[in-house]
């Protein structure tokens, strides 16, 4: 069967500011990663409004490159791969267990999907699509030095049951996720996604969570909670007061043009509520 391929290539490099398609290059791969954490934020507001996540291409295409939002791993990760494929990337997807905020050696379900790429018979991971701390440049696999990015440096750690993520944060190396290399078939993220966007325990059903990239910093927005950290120095957080500035900030700080949704203004009116 053959792989599904991207119908809107041209707008979608475009979006991510190439003229042309570039070559299969890791220096195209740098940039096409860092680009895309700036231009298609990570969002779940299709979660918190009640509706299904669709994860076939042709929904994340409509969704991303024509509806003026973003996604999380299953949409971004997937779109990013079909670019890398078109392009002619060596590029197969990958799953993994998020354990950031856990306490350390926490085993966690298999929700997270990102990818691997050969490069002269070099490995690399890519990730478009994990959050707040999403990677801004590929990541050696075989190597335990630590990596730096335009943003925060990571590390890969190898043990028995595959690898850990972690990324220096405040002088600490923190574990993001554990992944393999163990094949994966549109049915496991078919079933991953909808764990977290169903499951009435899932983060993902229970919380707004957006983040998108920038030259030097980072904005996220967790429920009412907005910050933009700047690379190297004090982040500046602020508290959101009500719905229609949540649906401002969602429009100008991460370039979402927010669904006219009556339940996810409901959802998002909850969820800034002071405690």
């Amino acid at each position: 069967m053959s792989e599904p391929r991207l119908t809107n290539r041209a707008l979608y490099l475009q979006r991510l500011g190439f003229d042309a398609p570039p070559a299969p290059t890791l220096e195209s791969l740098r940039a096409l990663q860092l680009r895309h954490t700036g231009a298609f934020p990570f969002e779940n507001l299709t979660t918190l409004s009640g509706e299904p996540v669709h994860i076939d291409l042709p929904s994340i295409e409509q969704k991303v490159l024509h509806e003026g939002r973003g996604g999380y791993c299953y949409e971004l990760n997937n779109l990013f791969l079909a670019l890398l494929q078109e392009l002619g990337y060596d590029a197969r997807g990958i799953s993994g267990r998020v354990v950031m905020g856990q306490p350390e050696g926490a085993w966690t379900a298999r929700t997270h999907r990102l990818s691997v790429v050969v490069l002269d018979g070099v490995r690399y991971i890519t990730d478009v699509g994990f959050g707040g701390m999403v990677p801004t440049a590929p990541l050696l696999l075989d190597t335990a030095a630590e990596q730096l990015t335009p943003h925060e440096s990571y590390r890969i750690e190898q043990h028995e049951d595959g690898y850990t993520l972690r990324a220096k944060v405040a002088d600490e190396w923190k574990a993001m996720y554990i992944f393999d290399l163990q094949r994966q078939e549109d049915i496991d993220y078919a079933v991953g996604n909808w764990y977290v966007s169903t499951w009435p325990e899932s983060s993902f059903a229970r919380q707004l969570m957006v983040a998108r990239t920038g030259e030097g910093w980072r904005r996220t927005l967790n429920n009412g909670s907005f910050a933009i950290h700047h690379i190297g120095s004090e982040s500046e957080r602020r508290q959101v007061a009500d719905v229609d500035e949540l649906i401002r900030l969602l429009q100008s700080e991460f370039g979402i043009r927010v669904p006219e949704h009556a339940q996810l203004k409901r959802v998002l009116e909850r969820l800034i509520e002071p405690a």
